[in-house]
């Protein structure tokens, strides 16, 4: 039940990663949040595996934490590699004049 809780939590931390950071016209809507829920998942499995009690505030701490974290940056890389591509595109349209085919 934990597991589900925490799951949300990541998915809430990537909803505000998502809103709070700019250029989240670069990606879409569900990445960043779908990235938060998947990170503290995994760290969570991960420690309860490593014998963390789910009751103790460390686990919570820790994981919500790397949540955050692999939000935040995810969606500053994304965000930086589509505004980097998107202008070699501009570019690449504009010296041609043609239109890009696929």
């Amino acid at each position: 039940m934990e597991l589900l809780f925490v799951a949300l939590g990541g998915a809430v931390l990537g909803i505000v990663a998502r809103y709070a950071l700019p250029a989240r016209q670069t990606h879409g809507s569900v990445l960043v949040p779908a990235i938060g829920t998947m990170v503290v998942a995994v760290v969570w499995v991960a420690l309860t595996w490593l014998g963390w009690a789910w009751d103790q505030g460390w686990i919570w701490g820790v994981t919500l934490g790397a949540a955050a974290l692999a939000s935040v940056t995810a969606d500053l890389l994304v965000s930086r590699s589509r505004t980097r591509g998107d202008g070699r595109m501009l570019h690449t349209l504009m010296r041609t004049g043609q239109p890009h085919q696929g």
